[in-house]
């Protein structure tokens, strides 16, 4: 779906705020820590199942992107094209099913929005390890699913419901579980409480 010219002004000039905002200093941000195995979210799975080369795993670099400006500036432009090409849709409402996974193409739900935030990503060059779905309970203490973004200057977070990139820890909710940077098909529980406990997802925006 092509955004219409008065669309991509108005990105143009959101682009340009965010840019300015996240040109603050970011190395206050920290990394996440994780606390063992989790059960991969269950959509996560089915997805797995059905497209198998978005699930591969890729070189093991455990070393962090330095988040230089144009790595700030891809991670703003594309968290902001995604957020508004993507119309929000319950996956109930869309496949008729509590949770389906799946790239986007006009419409979909959060994970829907991270899946579509990583594939563009990775075309510019960052690697799946750097790239990790992310699962939390959102400010109405729903599930949800957001992307990390893992640099040398710390762990920040795109989310569908902003258009601000934010550090990890700065953002309003509380962090379930997300993908191994090892291998994206092991995940990891970030909440010490519910280790090996899978969710359901529910957000749109």
């Amino acid at each position: 779906m092509r955004p219409s010219a008065h669309v991509l002004a108005s990105m143009a000039g959101m682009l340009a705020s965010s840019v300015a905002a996240f040109a603050e200093p970011v190395s206050t941000s920290i990394p996440m820590r994780v606390f063992g195995p989790a059960q991969p979210p269950y959509g996560f799975v089915n997805f797995c199942e059905r497209m198998p080369r978005e699930c591969q795993q890729g070189p093991q670099e455990e070393s962090r992107f330095d988040l230089a400006a144009d790595r700030r500036s891809e991670l703003e432009a594309v968290n902001l094209a995604v957020n508004h090409e993507i119309k929000p849709v319950t996956d109930i409402d869309l496949y008729g099913v509590a949770d389906y996974w799946t790239i986007p193409v006009r419409q979909g739900d959060c994970e829907d929005y991270v899946l579509l935030k990583r594939k563009r990503l990775m075309a510019h060059g960052w690697p799946a390890s750097a790239l990790l779905i992310t699962v939390v309970r959102d400010e109405k203490g729903e599930g949800h699913a957001v992307l990390t973004v893992r640099t040398q200057q710390g762990d920040f977070i795109l989310d569908n419901k902003s258009d601000e990139i934010k550090p990890w820890h700065l953002v309003p909710y509380q962090f379930v579980m997300r993908q191994s940077y090892l291998n994206p098909r092991v995940w990891l529980s970030l909440d010490p409480k519910e280790r090996n406990q899978s969710m359901p997802l529910a957000g749109v925006k």
